[in-house]
């Protein structure tokens, strides 16, 4: 009929498994079944067409939403006939306008008439449940455990889902605990006292029940599962050990090796997750689960030939982030120099946080295919999601603009997005970069100076506007103690390690700036820092190591034009 208020048998119950009668009266054992109350009334009191016109009126207008008659009609007929079925309805519909106090009252009233009904006892039990009245709760939960002993152990483990949505997780606890006590020999006992435990914030009882659970069940998956979870909050390495000997105990446990898996990636431990996960592979052919971090483990491992198989394999599933695949297989051909693969993969990346990102790379190909104004369209058909989608198309545009050696309107680009959001960090930052390289310093200033006043510690606004102090040879001081800043929240960022490295040099320190220069080419062999550690080792007059350095670099980066000038000026 309705959705809202079903006419079914009572729907909010304990939820436990306990095996349910029908929709009628629960005889007891032994005896005939009670004859319908409207039946035993007095002859002159003929409740029939009553129940027949009420019970009517109640549902039209529950259907018409008037829930207070609705409400009112099914409640007086329960008091007045005492037949269960009525009963029961009076209770769900009371419930489900959340007239709790009204149902409370309306379940003892059924509870009074079938003293035996277990789901009477359960609508009261979801009662006090909602009403948050757990010391009344327990006597009759633990009616409900005795009987029904064949579901047990469902039934405990159920019992902190139950109690969910209560506030009060120290008194959840103690509820727990008084239920599951009486089943002390059942492992899910102890399971249940655990979840309870960790819900209070008691992990040390947690895992102690945990345990006991183990004892009682050594192959107990979920158990192991639940104790890994717990230890990994204090270290990493006891969860790790524990799922090894597990998984060796119990070598089918999937859920259990994919666990261990994942926290041996935590720890790059790259080469122990792949042996798990290659067993896993072979149990589970077919479950993306699986796939897809044998896929991610490959490709961070270097291992592109994997990586794809995994990729290409997961498409032929129901894995939900087909767009997430699409793009991980385009950047893949597009390092192998397959760019109308690259492209088709791209352009298939429709949902998803990577879709702004694949238009921004499809764009690049087509500029790699001589077609600029292609590439510039794609972007402007692209319609970001929201203002940080739309500032990375914009950003996307630039850098288009850039590589093609547009950079003028790469700036302009740049300054029109700025007009709408003079506060983006984005837009500032990039505008900045793109003025030095059209040779406008003061609008780089303006634009880092702006940016630092927003945020005063943008490491890479500080790099920046110091580094473009030092190349000039202008505000030295102010420009080392920039770079400084920008080194001490990023200290091992390399080329704000070549940044303080070069105002060194401007400023005389050679034998500084040298060991500066060597530590950030240490850590990213880039041909600027090529070229900066190569003056300084030929202003030391090491002029052999300067042009053996600069050598190498060339070859390494070829087509440089920071090392080509870098050259040029110490081997005139």
């Amino acid at each position: 009929m309705h959705a809202k208020f079903p006419v079914t048998a009572l729907a909010l119950t304990l939820g436990l498994s306990l095996a349910l009668p029908g929709h009628g009266a629960e005889p007891v054992a032994g005896k005939k079944p009670r004859p319908a109350a409207v039946e035993a009334r007095q002859p002159e009191e003929n409740l029939l067409p009553r129940v027949i016109f009420q019970s009517l009126l109640g549902e039209f207008a529950l259907q018409r939403g008037d829930t207070r008659i609705g409400v009112e009609a099914w409640a007086d007929l329960a008091q007045r006939t005492r037949d269960p079925k009525v009963v029961a309805r009076a209770v769900e519909v009371a419930t489900l306008a959340r007239q709790f106090d009204l149902a409370m009252q309306l379940s003892r009233l059924w509870l009074e008439v079938e003293p035996e009904s277990t789901r009477a006892r359960q609508a009261q039990s979801s009662l006090l449940v909602l009403t948050d009245r757990l010391d009344e709760l327990a006597p009759q939960v633990a009616v409900l455990l005795e009987r029904d002993p064949g579901n047990i152990a469902n039934n405990l483990l159920h019992l902190n889902r139950l109690l969910a949505s209560h506030k009060d997780k120290k008194a959840v606890q103690r509820l727990v605990d008084q239920l599951a006590t009486p089943y002390a020999s059942l492992p899910e006992a102890h399971f249940a006292m655990a979840q309870a435990a960790v819900n209070a914030g008691d992990e040390l009882r947690a895992s102690t029940e945990i345990e006991k659970a183990l004892l009682l069940r050594p192959d107990w998956e979920a158990a192991a599962l639940a104790r890994a979870q717990l230890q990994a909050r204090l270290s990493t390495t006891s969860a790790i050990s524990g799922l090894e000997d597990f998984v060796t105990r119990n070598p089918g446990a999937g859920e259990a090796r994919l666990s261990l898996a994942r926290l041996l990636i935590g720890e790059k431990r790259y080469d122990d997750a792949r042996r798990h996960f290659d067993r896993l592979l072979k149990d589970n052919p077919d479950n993306p689960a699986v796939i897809y971090p044998i896929a991610m483990l490959a490709l961070q491992q270097g291992d592109a030939k994997t990586g794809r198989q995994q990729l290409e394999k997961l498409l032929g599933t129901d894995f939900p982030d087909q767009s997430m695949l699409h793009f991980f297989l385009g950047q893949l051909d597009q390092e192998q120099k397959k760019l109308d693969a690259a492209f088709a993969h791209f352009m298939q990346v429709t949902t998803g946080n990577q879709v702004v990102a694949a238009r921004a790379r499809a764009a690049q190909i087509l500029l790699q295919q001589g077609k600029p104004e292609e590439a510039r369209e794609l972007l402007h058909n692209t319609r970001g999601g929201n203002a940080e989608e739309r500032t990375q198309l914009t950003l996307a545009e630039a850098q288009l603009l850039r590589d093609a050696g547009r950079l003028s309107e790469a700036y302009e680009v740049l300054a029109q997005a700025l007009v709408a959001q003079p506060d983006n960090p984005d837009l500032l930052y990039d505008a900045a970069l793109t003025a030095e390289r059209i040779g406008k310093p003061e609008q780089l200033e303006s634009h880092l100076q702006h940016l630092l006043r927003l945020q005063p510690d943008h490491a890479h606004a500080l790099n920046a506007l110091g580094y473009s102090w030092a190349d000039r040879n202008q505000q030295l001081a102010e420009a080392y103690k920039m770079i400084s800043r920008a080194m001490t929240l990023q200290p091992d960022d390399p080329f704000i390690t070549d940044s303080l490295g070069w105002v060194q040099y401007r400023l005389g320190h050679l034998e500084e700036a040298l060991a500066t220069l060597e530590r950030a080419y240490g850590i990213k062999a880039d041909p600027e820092i090529a070229a900066h550690l190569g003056e300084v080792l030929w202003q030391l007059g090491r002029k052999d190591e300067a042009k053996k350095l600069l050598a190498d670099a060339i070859r390494q980066h070829p087509d440089s034009e920071v090392l080509a000038a870098a050259i040029k000026k110490l081997q005139p």
